[in-house]
């Protein structure tokens, strides 16, 4: 008699399990797919990077650093307000970045070579800064 009950009552919470997640499933909107994914040359080291705004002039850069590197470009700060008057991050036209497992001479070099590089920062720790503003170079350490 024991064992008559214990199997009606766990057949009972079965179905009550099924119930309640056909009625779940019922209340979720069908997932769309998109149909054309883009993949992006670069990453962004968090989702508070500003990088939506960037120029395809500025993408092709970052996009001519991976193919030169083999490895996305992860981008540390894109857009921002603060800073110097004449930045280029004010206009969305810079990237700091950085390319994890290589040096910042490596990413230099390869920046170097990108159609229509403009400004090629160096920062001791690691960063590189680009944009498509007017040629010049520094370092700051």
């Amino acid at each position: 008699m024991h064992t008559i009950l214990s199997l009606v009552l766990a057949g009972l919470f079965a179905l009550s399990c099924y119930a309640e997640a056909g009625a779940q499933n019922a209340k979720k909107p069908p997932v769309r797919l998109l149909k054309h994914t883009t993949s992006q040359p670069y990453t962004v080291q968090t989702v508070s990077v500003k990088v939506g705004c960037f120029p395809p002039k500025l993408r092709s850069i970052l996009a001519h650093i991976a193919a030169k590197t083999g490895r996305r470009p992860m981008v540390t700060s894109g857009l921002r307000h603060s800073g110097r008057a004449h930045s280029q991050h004010r206009h969305c036209n810079a990237a700091d970045i950085r390319v994890p497992g290589l040096s910042e001479q490596t990413i230099v070099a390869a920046a170097q070579t990108a159609p229509g590089v403009g400004g090629i920062g160096r920062y001791c720790n690691g960063i590189v800064h680009v944009d498509i503003g007017p040629k010049r170079r520094w370092r700051h350490c």
